[in-house]
């Protein structure tokens, strides 16, 4: 009997051992526990292989023999391999690496996307009432969960989860829910994909805890609010997506700026502003309001008093670019400089477009802090041309002016004192401090103290967020981020709005069509056949 125990031992032994090994790590990777079982198992068949091998080395002196030695290699080896491909996937499983190799980084977050789920400061879950996984999507929604672990998303059998169907109300018409809380916000319907726009926006709309009111002023000959034809509705419903609620400003009733107003835009009017509206806008500035200024070719709209008091000025000459005059014409600006200023942060050296553009003048003023973010190209590219009557284009040195141009500029100023509804109270510093949003109502009656920043952005353009030109290139971001910028959201970020797949699909017209078949049927083997024949007839 000992003879026969000794030979099983000799035959299983090991064998043994190894299960133990194999049993307590794979109790420990499935439960994700390693604690006293799994640490036991392997502890035990460890001990136990160690003990086997010497106790066989010692019984038949085993690593005298050849093949001992052919196996221990063996087995060393393919230990080794083992040890070096789990340690590669634990690796992998910690420090991921993605690399996207596509044209537009298609794969790969907007920096907008990014900074705003990193910021995250509670849990935000995506349900998406559908069975059925998109690949792309759900490709999407990983990506944003790897930005931050507060970021969740499921989907959800809406038969089997009738609970979460009657808490989110959902309908034939809803697909995808985004919830933070108490709050919940619809993403897309059942018809419309699940794209990196609409959840950022959607994300962006959840997070932020007000509603804030674009101001643009009407009644000179502008439209920009009248109907969903106007030559801004695209800039306006992107705004609504924001959490941004445009509506019209006239003067004709009011004293004043609305207190609601977190940004006024005055951009595309045809007639001069009346002085009183102008005294007003000076007003708005002077107790902490925000201003977007956009001007057209041959329009002063009389804001040089305005424009003064923060050393700008606009220059009457027209920007000539023709770096890129082949496709656009000499008229239109291709800007790629953008200098260094939050509006136009992460731009690189993409792309925006300008028509009919006018150049902006700055002056130091004591406690203006400006920022050109708009550079055309450097001279012989640009210059502002002075003849704008002529038909042919050419620098003049005396009258006309070198590039580069500055077409955007960025103001701030501190405000420190007391004012009433007016503003006129109020005096400006020249020192600079963190921006305080304006979040109180102000009534006429009253006065307050003040220790905020007023903030002003000028572009010698207003056709680039026109329907036109809204969504080429970054004409839409140059808009969004600087009403963001002028609204003090500094919390919210600014960078790139995330970006879709380009069309790359090949329309061909008829006579292409059949001129490609032609050619891929016909004359290609032809020249095959043509090119043969004498090597055959070599070779023959």
């Amino acid at each position: 009997m000992k003879i026969i125990a000794g030979k099983l031992i000799l035959e299983y032994g090991f064998w043994l051992n190894l299960f133990l090994i194999a049993a307590g790590l794979t109790v420990g990777f499935i439960s994700e526990r390693w604690d006293i079982i799994p640490f036991t198992l392997i502890v035990i068949g460890v001990v136990l292989t160690i003990a086997w091998l010497l106790w066989q080395s010692k019984r038949t002196n085993l690593w005298a023999r050849r093949s001992a030695q052919s196996s221990t290699n063996a087995i060393l080896a393919t230990t080794a391999v083992v040890v070096i491909l789990s340690l590669i996937n634990f690796l992998g499983a910690r420090y991921s690496i993605r690399q996207d190799l596509t044209e537009n980084q298609l794969f790969t977050l907007a920096p907008q996307s990014k900074e705003l789920v990193r910021s995250l400061k509670s849990p935000v879950k995506v349900w998406i009432f559908d069975i059925t996984q998109n690949a792309r999507e759900k490709e999407l929604l990983v990506n944003y969960q790897r930005q931050s672990s507060k970021f969740k998303f499921e989907y959800v059998d809406t038969q089997a989860k009738p609970s979460l169907v009657k808490k989110f109300g959902v309908d034939n018409n809803v697909r995808a829910f985004l919830e933070s809380g108490k709050r919940q916000v619809k993403i897309v319907d059942f018809n419309e994909p699940l794209t990196e726009i609409k959840l950022t926006n959607c994300l962006q709309k959840l997070i932020s805890t007000d509603v804030l009111t674009i101001y643009f002023l009407k009644g000179h000959s502008e439209d920009i609010l009248d109907s969903i034809d106007s030559n801004m509705s695209k800039a306006v419903e992107a705004l609504a997506e924001m959490n941004l609620i445009a509506k019209p400003l006239t003067f004709t009733n009011k004293s004043l700026v609305p207190d609601d107003a977190a940004v006024v835009i005055v951009g595309g009017d045809s007639q001069d502003l009346f002085p009183n509206e102008i005294k007003l806008l000076q007003a708005y500035l002077k107790r902490g309001g925000n201003l977007l200024l956009m001007f057209n070719p041959r329009t002063a709209q009389n804001l040089d008093p305005l424009l003064s008091e923060w050393g700008v000025s606009i220059d009457p000459r027209l920007v000539v670019d023709i770096s890129g005059s082949a496709i656009l014409g000499p008229a239109v600006s291709l800007v790629n400089n953008y200098g260094q200023h939050p509006i136009t942060k992460n731009f690189g050296n993409k792309t925006s477009f300008y028509q009919f553009a006018r150049p902006i003048n700055t002056k130091t003023v004591e406690g203006v802090q400006s920022n050109p973010f708009l550079l055309t190209k450097p001279y012989p590219h640009s210059w502002a041309e002075s003849d704008l009557n002529s038909e042919i284009l050419r620098f003049n040195e005396k009258t006309d002016r070198k590039g580069p141009l500055a077409l955007g500029i960025a103001l701030k100023r501190k405000i420190v004192g007391k004012t009433d509804n007016s503003g006129y109270e109020a005096s400006y510093s020249n020192t600079l401090s963190p921006v305080l949003p304006i979040t109180s109502h102000v009534h006429a009656t009253n006065t307050k103290s003040t220790n905020r920043e007023s903030r002003l952005v000028v572009i010698g353009n207003s056709n680039f967020a026109s329907n036109s030109w809204f969504q080429k290139a970054l004409n839409g971001d140059v808009f969004l981020n600087s009403v963001t910028w002028l609204s003090q959201r500094d919390f919210q970020p600014l960078s790139i709005r995330p970006k879709e797949a380009k069309n790359r699909r090949i329309n061909l017209s008829p006579a292409q069509a059949s001129l490609l078949t032609i050619f891929s049927l016909v004359i290609l083997p032809l020249i095959g056949i043509i090119g043969a024949v004498p090597v055959w007839w070599q070779r023959r």
